[in-house]
């Protein structure tokens, strides 16, 4: 469902269940162990709920890996991934269903189309991108869908600070600062996104 008149939102609970969440993380692995320990605990949350993985579609860092571990549990895993990047064959092989598609816009917005809610992971540039991105637009109204952090090791503590800083300076509601969830651990935090209400408010603050 989605409110495509958002002044007149009404107060709703988006999903009746999860079915499907597009993780966003990055394609290297980074340094720290916990990293990869969390993904793969991650992965068998997704599996003992029936949640379908929607990701970038790559075989590298942890994004591949978590691709692999919800394979290896028996789950669903579909991958998007741009033409110039499966070029340059880091593309995964297993999937149940990839989606190659021309630019970087056309993958998101297919991602954010076949996902329920989003996991931001840790990663690099790119992962920040796009969850704010779509944290944006649960913002602006275009989707109702709720969105995380899965906050391994205090990896998004900065974040959370600077946009904890946004808000009190008044460029960001109270409102819509806490309606981006942060946990490090992965079955609360998708406890928290499956009991999220969504309600649309304006983002000019007065």
């Amino acid at each position: 469902m989605v409110c495509y008149n958002v002044l007149y939102c009404d107060v709703f609970k988006y999903l009746e269940l999860m079915n499907s969440i597009a993780v966003f993380c990055g394609s290297n692995f980074g340094h720290m162990p916990e990293y990869l320990q969390l993904t793969k605990i991650l992965a068998t949350e997704l599996v003992n709920r029936n949640i379908r993985l929607i990701y970038g579609g790559g075989a590298v860092g942890l994004m591949g890996a978590i691709a692999d571990e919800v394979l290896l549990l028996g789950g669903e895993v579909i991958g998007v991934l741009p033409e110039k990047l499966a070029g340059a064959e880091i593309a995964h092989k297993g999937l149940t269903e990839l989606h190659v598609v021309k630019t970087m816009h056309e993958r998101k917005a297919l991602m954010a189309e076949l996902s329920d809610a989003f996991i931001a992971l840790p990663g690099g540039i790119g992962t920040l991108e796009e969850i704010i991105e779509v944290f944006t637009w649960t913002q602006l109204g275009f989707h109702q869908k709720p969105c995380g952090l899965l906050n391994i090791n205090g990896f998004y503590d900065k974040l959370n600070s600077f946009l904890l800083d946004m808000s009190k300076n008044g460029f960001l509601s109270e409102y819509h600062f806490k309606t981006l969830l942060i946990n490090e651990d992965p079955a609360d935090l998708l406890n928290e996104l499956e009991n999220q209400k969504i309600i649309y408010q304006p983002k000019w603050i007065k």
